[in-house]
């Protein structure tokens, strides 16, 4: 609060002083007294007043200096109510009352949403473990008895296990920190039972594989990297170009990081819309020739990677390629709950 805005705060105080002393020296001055004298008086009731307003800008803007402050550290900021200072103005204690109010309503509020999308996200992940029973019992059904037909059927089971499995993730991503654990993976190992788990729907859209090197550590949770890399290669296969479908995989080890490169030579991205791919609910001009696009995969990606610490980023020139890079930094081990024991 600058002294300018406390003044122009204070336009009718001054104002009526004004008035007053307008009124005071013609009264004054018609009962005799002298200029000089009057001079001599007004001037007094100036300096007076000046020192006022000063001595009160002053105290008022060091108490809203230091409830600013105060705000400016807390986590909750609309708990200041609770321990903003005391003043002794009355208007500054009818503030906080009306703030403590009007916050424990807005809390009150809060508490009764989060009350019911806890319910919500139990009663999805519920769900979703149950519908994951007949889908396991129906691939091991498909495994006994392998025919033409029941390849076609795991083939789509693993479309519909995919499902099942974004709309766990996008549940509980919000809350990765109580069912992840960062720690030193093999990004091969990771990729090839990303492959394995799809393998099924791989095959059944003729879709090679072409992994080199790929022999890194990070830290990362291997998990939730399967899940990412999982809708980067169906996404691959959702648009590819023609029958057959190329996903090149390899690592570059650069500038303290190590960069993971999955490219397919799909149909590609426009470049007015390569930014907006991670966005929540962005299909582009692909996805509005594909009824199966969500907009959901490489959202929950990019949510998932800045949960876990890793980069995402996406190259591609339209009717040639798509890349993706996930970039994984080193020093990551302060990630991992064992990272101590690591080192």
């Amino acid at each position: 609060m600058n002294f300018a805005d406390y003044l122009k705060d204070k336009t009718l105080t001054i104002l009526l002083h004004i008035l007053c002393m307008i009124g005071s020296f013609i009264y004054l001055y018609t009962c005799g007294l002298r200029k000089n004298q009057l001079l001599l008086f007004y001037i007094f009731w100036f300096f007076l007043l000046a020192a006022y307003f000063i001595a009160d800008w002053y105290r008022k803007n060091r108490y809203f200096r230091e409830l600013f402050h105060i705000l400016d550290s807390l986590d909750k900021p609309y708990l200041i109510s609770e321990i903003m200072p005391d003043s002794f103005r009355l208007e500054d204690r009818l503030y906080k009352r009306i703030l403590r109010s009007s916050n424990k309503a807005v809390i009150d509020a809060v508490h009764h949403l989060e009350s019911e999308r806890t319910e919500y996200k139990d009663f999805i992940e519920n769900w979703i473990h149950e519908v994951k029973l007949p889908i396991t019992s129906m691939n091991l059904i498909c495994d006994n008895n392998k025919t033409a037909e029941t390849r076609k059927i795991k083939a789509q089971l693993t479309e519909l296990e995919n499902d099942v499995e974004k709309a766990l993730f996008y549940a509980r991503s919000d809350t990765v920190y109580q069912d992840y654990l960062i720690h030193k993976i093999t990004l091969k190992d990771t990729v090839l039972t990303a492959i394995q788990r799809i393998r099924p729907y791989l095959i059944k859209n003729n879709v090679q594989v072409d992994l080199q090197g790929c022999e890194e550590t990070v830290y990362c949770d291997d998990k939730w990297l399967e899940f990412i890399l999982n809708q980067i290669f169906l996404n691959a296969v959702k648009y590819k170009k023609g029958e057959d479908c190329r996903i090149s995989i390899h690592t570059v080890r650069e500038n303290n990081r190590t960069t993971l490169f999955l490219e397919d030579n799909g149909i590609g991205i426009q470049d007015s819309e390569i930014g907006r791919i991670f966005d929540k609910g962005f299909t582009g001009t692909n996805g509005r020739h594909n009824r199966q696009s969500t907009g959901i995969g490489l959202y929950l990606c990019r949510k998932l990677c800045r949960k876990l610490g890793i980069s995402i980023e996406a190259q591609s020139i339209e009717g040639e390629y798509t890349r993706i890079l996930l970039h994984f930094p080193d020093g990551s081990s302060h990630f991992s709950r064992h990272g101590q024991n690591e080192e």
